[in-house]
């Protein structure tokens, strides 16, 4: 079994990070999307402080599966340098840890 990762981005609102995790589950680089409520963000952009209202997605898959997923959130993403980090998944329930890697790695 690959070794999984939790991936996370923010979209600028509900309608975009919809189509967005629509997309990630069609193509089969992510077995889970989870759409989270709407977040005040406040980051350094351009040299401004800068808050933004927005929607964070959760995002399961595998190492060898992230370079495809990478790849077409980097390609749909409305933002010039959106938000995409990736933390390994370390344990986990066996039966989902392997649904992530058979829903990802097979197709």
């Amino acid at each position: 079994m690959s070794e999984l990762l939790l991936v996370i981005t923010n979209l600028p609102d509900a309608a975009t990070a919809g189509k967005l995790a629509r997309h990630l589950i069609e193509s089969h680089v992510a077995a889970c999307v989870n759409q989270l409520a709407p977040c005040i963000s406040t980051y350094r952009w351009q040299g401004q402080v800068e808050t933004a209202t927005e929607v964070p997605l959760l995002i399961k898959t595998t190492q060898s599966g992230y370079p495809r997923l990478e790849a077409l959130i980097r390609e749909l993403h409305p933002y010039e340098i959106p938000e995409i980090i990736a933390i390994p998944l370390s344990c986990g329930l066996p039966a989902y840890m392997e649904w992530v890697s058979q829903e990802t790695n097979d197709h």
